[in-house]
């Protein structure tokens, strides 16, 4: 199953085995490159690239629009916007992770890009009504308490016409095979259970929607791993929570291992989760 939890630290909420919040900031040097490498490494997911190209389909940024991504990560997309935009244009990110927010600068300087970053969080936008054109938030929602908040913020922040794409995992789509079907369920359900929206995908539409944006295309796309890796670090961390957690034994975990270990020899594994994208508009 993909390691995809997060694109940003908006919401800066627990992980699934993690077992506490990402405090980025209190990181040493070498834990904020971690960061770092980890969000460019999840965005480099061929899922989430078809996802993204998806996205820039949907959203057509135009020279002179003003567009936004809440929850800009690294900055890759931002920087992105700023090109199709011009020199007319703006392209701003947002994100509350102050080590991720550096990078994104660092990045956007190195390209000569034009696109601007600042802090802030989905729950409260740091601009004024009707200011964007395009708007695009990637991975958050499933980290957020509120996210009908979140989506209110979009909405208000769109101008008449403007666009948003929303996209987001769902954790009721992994799958983990081979294993105990029992075994398996309980895995999965650990971790749902330590997942703050754990079914964010599958709500987004309705979310868009009760905050006044009128939507145009959903799309998917399932972030497969590479059935090479076995377990990999994400499936056995969730193990070791489920046992703790008294839903299955260690002699269960183990087995579950083992039998992810062959299937990976043979080529009998497959580990993934279903990513969501809606894109919406704001009415005139």
């Amino acid at each position: 199953m993909p390691d995809t939890m997060a694109n940003s630290s908006v919401g800066t909420v627990p992980q699934p085995g993690t077992g506490s919040g990402l405090q980025p900031d209190r990181f040493d040097r070498d834990g904020q490159d971690q960061l770092v490498d980890v969000n460019d490494l999840h965005a480099a997911l061929p899922g989430i690239r078809r996802l993204r190209n998806w996205a820039h389909e949907a959203l057509a940024v135009q020279p002179g629009e003003s567009a936004v991504e809440i929850g800009s990560g690294t900055g890759s997309e931002v920087i992105a916007f700023a090109d199709l935009v011009g020199p007319t244009g703006s392209a701003i990110g947002v994100e509350p992770d102050p080590n991720l927010l550096a990078a994104a600068e660092r990045r956007a300087r190195k390209a000569g890009s034009t696109a601007k970053f600042q802090p802030g969080d989905a729950y409260g936008l740091p601009f004024g009504n009707d200011t964007f054109d395009v708007a695009l938030c990637e991975r958050v929602f499933q980290h957020l308490t509120g996210p009908a908040r979140a989506a209110g913020e979009i909405a208000r922040v769109l101008k008449p016409g403007g666009r948003v794409v929303v996209m987001d995992s769902d954790w009721g789509t992994a799958i983990v095979h081979p294993g105990d079907r029992h075994v398996v369920h309980e895995v999965i359900e650990t971790m749902i259970a330590g997942t703050t929206n754990p079914f964010a995908g599958r709500r987004l539409a309705g979310q868009l929607t009760a905050a006044g944006l009128v939507v145009d295309d959903i799309g998917s796309h399932a972030l497969i791993q590479d059935g090479g890796i076995g377990a990999g670090a994400l499936v056995a961390r969730i193990a070791d929570m489920a046992v703790a957690r008294g839903s299955i034994t260690e002699r269960q975990r183990d087995q579950l291992i083992a039998d992810l270990e062959a299937g990976a020899a043979t080529g009998d594994s497959h580990l993934s989760v279903t990513i969501f994208a809606v894109a919406a508009h704001k009415p005139l």
